[in-house]
């Protein structure tokens, strides 16, 4: 028989929350013991595989950009660290200390040899998730069907073109040779030698093909990564303009920066209608960060809303992933107004105090709990910050911050316990249930 969400989550984990409500009033200790044991879907994650030197985590790593500086909160000295790795490890120190943080290493080697291609499911029943969706070029070892499901990415096929008049800064020059490769994996793996002359042939042999491909190794949803290589404004397509930038540039040539948004835009409306068809979802990166030279305005969800508004895309359901952070999270809730708009709150719960994106998530669920989703954004952020425990402290974060929100919607009167405890398996569960059909009971 499968264990309770109470018997996997740690000691330390229910008591840090408990002690967490209780002193930081207005929650309401029992709604958080409520949520704590909730089995959560994890709509966005970048978990790491049992493979050595697994690198297949991200499309785009942020390892190769220069560097910048990192919230407080995703620091190494961030002393939240020490319950995470209480919570994972049982941690049993108060400090950080080179000596400890050399037991601390051991312990987690110990573990991860001990556990084998088991480690990653016994990272989600520490964090208290029965499923995660791993954004990933594939997923690796250890990382089965049903507890894991996989997120493909797909930015690469919207760049079949030389990039170099795109690379534009720092980041992107480092970013954009890295979707090249992995179009050519795509290539590669669907036995096409070089690209077709026409734009038409393109979708047909290369474009379609990948997405079906991604949905039979159950891909659930396709992720465009495209905020860190360009602005989100996929305007209305003009396929004439399209096939005759693809026809003049296909086999050489550097084309404008106005020629290349032509066709990206064009393909990305008709990847984003090809996922509706195939069943899959299509997740957006939208949030403040990251990278010293990323484009903070070119991430604003407000700039989707010509795509939102395709009535040809009405049959894909779009995700808004983090939420647009905090400086678009009322943007992110205007579009809520399109039947077909989610998002999730993955990663803010990395960069915010439980308080902080409590407010948020209040704004949200006022009005409209159904579409609003759980995520970590659960990746490595260092030899000391593996997936795991970064999962463990986002997990824990976006738990109180939704008791807090739902808290304040209680005490003043929006809603009944029962519906406060019906929202929250909403948000940490049913609502991804249901709009990925994923048959859990």
């Amino acid at each position: 028989m499968r264990p309770t969400i109470r018997s996997i989550l740690t000691a330390t984990g229910l008591a840090l929350l408990a002690a967490t409500a209780a002193a930081q009033t207005p929650v309401d200790s029992a709604l958080a013991a409520f949520i704590a044991g909730i089995r959560a879907v994890d709509n966005h994650a970048h978990p790491n595989s049992t493979a050595p030197a697994d690198s297949e985590f991200d499309a785009m790593p942020l390892d190769g950009i220069p560097p910048s500086p990192w919230p407080m909160r995703i620091r190494q000295e961030n002393p939240e660290w020490i319950n995470a790795y209480r919570a994972v490890y049982g941690y049993p120190y108060t400090d950080l200390s080179a000596p400890h943080l050399a037991e601390l290493r051991a312990t987690m080697q110990r573990v991860a040899r001990e556990r084998g291609d088991g480690f990653p499911e016994w990272a989600l029943d520490r964090m208290g998730i029965e499923v995660m969706f791993a954004n990933r070029i594939a997923l690796g070892p250890g990382q089965a069907r049903p507890r894991f499901r996989w997120v493909s990415f797909v930015d690469a096929l919207i760049l079949p073109l030389d990039t170099r008049a795109e690379r534009v800064t720092p980041d992107r020059r480092a970013l954009y040779p890295l979707e090249e490769r992995l179009l050519h994996r795509y290539l590669a793996d669907l036995g096409v030698a070089r690209l077709p002359a026409t734009l038409d042939a393109y979708v047909r042999t290369v474009v379609v093909p990948t997405l079906e491909r991604h949905r039979r190794a159950g891909a659930v949803a396709v992720k465009f990564e495209a905020a860190y290589l360009r602005a989100l404004d996929f305007d209305e397509p003009d396929p004439v303009a399209a096939r005759r930038v693809y026809s003049r540039y296909y086999a050489g040539g550097v084309p404008s920066h106005a020629d290349y948004k032509a066709l990206q835009d064009y393909l990305f409306r008709l990847i984003a209608r090809e996922a509706g068809r195939l069943g899959m979802a299509v997740h957006i990166h939208s949030f403040e960060g990251g990278g010293g030279f990323y484009g903070v305005a070119g991430s604003d969800p407000f700039l989707l809303e010509s795509a939102f508004n395709d009535s040809t895309l009405r049959g894909t359901n779009f995700v808004i992933v983090h939420g647009g952070g905090g400086p678009f999270a009322r943007h992110t809730l205007a579009m809520f107004w399109r039947p077909n708009v989610y998002a999730d709150f993955s990663v803010s719960t990395l960069t915010m105090s439980p308080y902080t994106l409590g407010g948020i998530l209040r704004e949200w669920l006022a009005q409209y709990p159904e579409r609003v989703l759980f995520g970590t954004d659960a990746s490595a952020s260092g030899p000391d910050l593996p997936w795991d425990v970064v999962g463990w402290l986002s997990a824990w974060t976006g738990r109180q911050a939704l008791a807090i929100a739902l808290t304040g919607m209680m005490r003043d009167g929006e809603i009944t316990r029962a519906r406060a405890e019906e929202i929250a398996t909403m948000v940490m569960r049913t609502n991804a249930v249901r709009l990925y059909d994923l048959h859990l009971r």
